[in-house]
């Protein structure tokens, strides 16, 4: 198995880097733009919430991403050092309550993007997961 990690301070406009290390991901496993670009949104998304939402922005705090290659998966796992969500009490972005409001679909976005979705650690850590052809 192929593991590639890095960890960033909770700074929004890291999330370049992030951009960055999916790019040379791409270039190293040949994805597809299909895939590449789902990975890009889903990746991007997860840690996003995990610098705002998890780590409250705090600077001090690091999101840890990692990449792994297994058969023909590849599993990106977002992890931050806040105190966790409850993932399973989400409200419904596409509720017509809920429509008009500027957040609040980053984890439905995630859902519809990747092949599975999973969160462990009370949310701390998501795992995003992508078949590969």
């Amino acid at each position: 198995m192929d593991a590639i990690k890095i960890q960033i301070p909770s700074l929004s406009e890291n999330i370049r880097i992030i951009e960055s290390f999916i790019d040379n991901a791409k270039e190293q496993y040949n994805f597809t733009d299909d895939i590449y670009g789902n990975i890009m949104i889903a990746v991007t998304e997860s840690v996003n919430n995990a610098i705002v939402h998890g780590n409250q922005s705090d600077k001090s705090k690091n999101v840890h991403l990692s990449l792994s290659l297994e058969d023909n998966q590849v599993k990106f796992t977002v992890e931050d050092e806040g105190p966790g969500f409850d993932y399973d009490n989400l409200p419904d972005p596409t509720a017509p309550e809920n429509i008009e409001k500027p957040g609040g679909r980053g984890i439905f976005l995630m859902k519809n993007l990747c092949d599975e979705v999973s969160f462990a650690d009370n949310g701390k850590k998501v795992e995003l997961s992508f078949y590969l052809p």
